[in-house]
């Protein structure tokens, strides 16, 4: 579904001028979609990837909502709708979305995450919030504290609903759940579907309509994918190359672990490049403020942890690199979907070498496509090295069994 522009969209002047304001003529695919549907009233369960306007495709509507279905005049402000996020950096950009679009239309909202002193945010809530944006652990606490009654709740959105599950959030989703009006319209966005996934839709969703803007678990066809084969051991000096030579900076740069993040970060500094770590053992404030230099261009790199890879809002990144294959396949979709966003070109490099395989063949298999290696001159891979075999019970010994078994034994698939 297309549309020319937003004034098609059954929403208030009040959006419609802060969206003319701030520049927005024409919905994107997913928000020309989505937005009938929610005002319509109906359950929904979005497929979408960041960067294609998801936030605004259910902030919008949820907006116009509450502004055509006043409070009662007795019944102060109690919370109306709820957006559930995996992160707080996810909360934190959902709440600066809420704050943005709704400028002019007197409607209030609230952030509650964990990492930070639950008090403050009970001063928040004290006086009710129309909308509220939340983790699902910090929530729980205050609703343990009888700080907050979702007894009113009308409208109910599960963002990145995927990473949610990944995380282990099940047991938190059921307990709220429980204290949420079972006629309430409920929204589920998730930038990739699995089985899992329809599972929690059956759970959670009304007769619901599904849109997807793109197919499931792709890449965004502006950002250009290249793996360079490199031996393990200069993966980090391919790094600096390639930021300090090459030029290709600021770029976002994951690595599967915290010691890795912090290692390149150090060497990088060491280097005279730029660079900061992201990740969980950093505290809140700490995270927030490399954020915002990464944001405003202080800084040539920021090597993060996939705590990162979900939610940021990183205008104009050109180039995302990945140290190593991520262990879930899905997450590589993630982190390279930082960058070609809204159009604009990118360029997503993986470093890989001989003990990645086997996950770069599950990364082949979700995408359904091939990445095709290529060496970067002067780091080409040593091929007189031997490959040691995986050990006989570990996690890639037991996948090479599992594939050789699927595969009648050959262990050698069509690629």
């Amino acid at each position: 579904m297309s549309l020319a522009s937003f004034a098609e969209l059954a929403l208030s002047p009040r959006l419609l001028q802060t969206l003319t304001e701030l520049g927005y003529e024409t919905p994107t695919p997913i928000q020309a979609s989505a937005i009938p549907v929610i005002l319509a009233g109906r359950d929904l369960m979005a497929g979408a990837q960041t960067g294609t306007g998801k936030t605004a495709a259910f902030v919008l509507p949820i907006l116009q909502q509450l502004l055509t279905t006043p409070r009662e005049a007795d019944e102060g402000r109690p919370i109306r709708a709820l957006v559930l996020v995996p992160t707080r950096e996810l909360a934190v950009q959902v709440h600066e979305s809420v704050l943005r679009y709704g400028k002019d239309t007197g409607l209030t909202s609230a952030l509650v995450y964990g990492g930070v002193s639950i008090a403050a945010q009970v001063e928040a809530l004290k006086n009710g919030v129309d909308l509220l944006i939340a983790t699902p652990g910090r929530l729980l606490d205050h609703l343990r504290q009888g700080a907050l009654s979702l007894s009113r709740l009308g409208h109910l959105v599960f963002d990145e609903a995927d990473r949610m599950l990944d995380m282990g959030f099940m047991d938190e989703i059921k307990a709220l759940l429980r204290q949420i009006p079972a006629d309430r319209q409920t929204l589920l966005f998730s930038a990739t579907c699995d089985d899992n996934l329809f599972a929690l839709s059956r759970v959670l969703l009304r007769d619901p309509e599904l849109i997807e803007v793109a197919p499931r678990n792709t890449t965004a066809a502006e950002v250009e994918q290249r793996v360079y084969a490199v031996d393990g051991d200069r993966k980090l000096a391919l790094v600096e190359h390639l930021l300090k030579v090459k030029g290709w900076a600021p770029a976002l740069i994951f690595s599967r672990t915290r010691q890795g993040a912090d290692q390149l970060a150090q060497r990088l500094g060491k280097a005279g490049i730029n660079a900061l770590a992201f990740h969980g053992d950093l505290s809140q404030g700490a995270r927030e403020k490399v954020l915002q230099e990464f944001k405003a261009g202080s800084l040539q790199a920021l090597v993060a942890t996939d705590v990162a890879a979900r939610g940021l809002d990183i205008q104009e990144l050109n180039y995302v690199i990945n140290l190593e294959f991520p262990h879930q396949p899905e997450d590589y979709v993630h982190r390279i979907g930082r960058t070609g966003r809204a159009g604009n070109k990118g360029l997503a490099i993986t470093l890989f070498s001989s003990e990645d395989a086997p996950l770069l063949e599950k990364v082949e298999a979700v995408l359904d496509s091939r990445l095709p290696q290529q060496w970067f001159p002067g780091f080409e891979p040593d091929l007189t090295r031997s490959e040691p075999e995986p050990r006989r019970n570990s996690k890639a010994a037991q996948k090479q069994r599992a594939r050789k078994q699927a595969l009648g034994g050959s262990g050698k698939g069509k690629r």
